[in-house]
């Protein structure tokens, strides 16, 4: 073990957790649009709050141990690659409670089976993004490459989903905010993909 994976260890652990809190939200949120459950919806909105207050704690830690230790080489490159690291959970967490937010409006209910169908294959495929780079980060594999190309399916999906509101003719106001459902996962693509690969810079690349 080098000493920027040792001196960091706890740090570590806790963008463990927060990784885990976004794959969380993000699982729950679709469930709760797709099942119509504003109870469920709201207790995502409700732990976003958690999630805001892990990821300053964790900040607080890396800008600690650089503070307090003379940070340099391999340590300084970790620690400063968490600090890119946080941001995008924190981003990606918003993006969940912003599905679950529609889900509160009972959007989920307005929307063509068609649709639901493939908002629940982006949540499929972001699931399994969100999942792969939390293993990356936690035995410092390299996934990018593969995200990128599972990445290409959700524009994909996104593009499906976007033909298919203007085929249903939907009322104006649902289609306006499915069309955000639509931007909202295709960006949790994108993040997990920026994640896979910041991972990858983490102690001077993957060895």
């Amino acid at each position: 073990m080098t000493s920027a994976e040792s001196g960091s260890a706890p740090i570590d652990f806790q963008v463990r957790r927060l990784f885990a809190l976004v794959s969380e939200a993000l699982g729950h949120a679709t469930s709760a649009l797709l099942d119509n459950d504003p109870q469920l919806a709201q207790s995502v909105i409700d732990g976003d709050q958690e999630v805001d207050e892990l990821t300053a704690a964790i900040e607080l830690l890396v800008w600690e141990e650089l503070q307090g230790t003379r940070a340099a080489g391999e340590q300084l490159r970790h620690l400063v690659s968490l600090l890119l690291i946080i941001p995008e959970l924190e981003r990606s967490a918003d993006l969940a409670e912003h599905i679950a937010q529609r889900a509160v409006s009972g959007l989920g209910a307005d929307m063509s089976p068609r649709s639901r169908g493939i908002i629940q294959l982006m949540t499929e495929v972001a699931i399994e993004m969100w999942q792969s780079a939390a293993d990356a980060f936690a035995d410092r594999s390299q996934v990018s490459a593969r995200l990128a190309e599972t990445d290409e399916e959700m524009d994909d999906l996104h593009e499906r989903l976007t033909t298919e509101i203007g085929a249903e003719g939907m009322p104006v106001a649902i289609a306006a905010q499915v069309t955000l459902l639509a931007r909202f996962y295709e960006r949790l693509g994108d993040h997990a993909v920026n994640l896979a690969r910041r991972i990858e810079a983490l102690d001077g690349g993957v060895r």
